[in-house]
């Protein structure tokens, strides 16, 4: 039995497309203008954070996609709906930023070891800045939605590693203006691989522990188990999961043994209402589903290996 809150969860991606849909411009017009800063000045710092902001683009066009999957509604086969395309888009987000990470490393070593072609540091500057602020626009965006998505987690980390990115590239063109030293703009470019990387692996963890059905860190099973058996006539819990179907969606599935009076004076409906109200208020899990036993009947179920 649950509570269902799916027009609140559905209104919650509108808002999320809307604020997606924006940063989308914003990104592909800074990607073009930083491009062609790169070509400018010659820097690889400004390539790799336009590069990045490309990654940006496609993460974030990816992270839109999904959330007009996510809406569409469930089917005699897709049971839950397609919840899970959010998931997916932030696992292939977290992939993505681990990719331009490893590339940005190879080029930043071998610009250090191999110094390039001048760097012109005052072009270099003016386009960071413009990075610089259009990134600062769109993080503001995406950071007020109140969802709590995995999928929009994963655009909101490509942009606020490029935000950093940008300040890293500025920093390296007042070096090179001030001192000349040259090496700062390949190392400009190890340092945006070295904050993205962290952002991404922990994305990539959370969309797997969704795609492999963890329990989520705020239902710990043997409290859940230790709540359940706190209502009256309840003797066993058993055959007990935890799993997340997409951010906000946790669910939760139980065997629950009851005594034959208890059953037989209050009904499965009552002690339904009790187990459910129990998991809602303790643990916030909307989606719970109950198989109600009488305790006359386990010596007829096999239970099976302890969950």
């Amino acid at each position: 039995m649950g509570y269902g809150h799916g027009h609140g969860h559905a209104a919650g991606r509108a808002g999320d497309r809307r604020r997606l849909r924006l940063v989308l411009l914003i990104t592909a017009v800074v990607l073009v203008v930083q491009l062609v800063g790169a070509w400018v000045s010659g820097s690889l710092a400004l390539l790799a954070d336009a590069g990045h902001m490309a990654a940006d683009a496609a993460g974030v066009l990816l992270a839109l996609g999904a959330s007009y999957v996510a809406a569409l509604p469930s089917s005699r086969r897709f049971t839950f709906g397609w919840h899970r395309a959010e998931v997916l888009a932030a696992l292939v987000n977290a992939a993505a930023l681990v990719v331009l990470c490893a590339y940005l490393v190879v080029a930043g070593v071998r610009r250090l070891l191999e110094p390039g072609g001048d760097v012109a540091p005052v072009p270099m500057i003016a386009f960071a800045v413009v990075g610089l602020l259009a990134n600062a626009a769109s993080l503001a965006i995406l950071t007020r939605s109140e969802t709590g998505s995995i999928n929009l987690r994963g655009a909101t980390t490509e942009v606020f590693a490029d935000t950093l990115g940008s300040v890293v590239v500025i920093v390296a063109g007042v070096v090179i203006w001030a001192t000349g030293f040259e090496r700062a703009d390949p190392i400009g470019s190890l340092v945006i691989a070295a904050m993205i990387l962290p952002r991404a692996v922990s994305l990539g963890r959370d969309a797997l522990t969704v795609l492999l059905e963890v329990a989520p860190a705020e239902v710990p099973l043997d409290e859940v188990r230790d709540h359940l058996l706190g209502v009256p006539g309840v003797v066993d819990v058993h055959d007990l999961h935890a799993w997340t179907i997409t951010t906000g969606l946790p669910s939760l599935s139980a065997h629950v043994t009851v005594t034959d009076p208890v059953l037989a004076d209050r009904g499965v409906g009552a002690i339904l209402d009790d187990l459910s109200r129990c998991t809602t208020s303790h643990f916030a899990v909307q989606h719970a589903t109950f198989q109600v036993e009488p305790e006359s009947h386990r010596a007829h179920e096999d239970l099976g290996e302890a969950h």
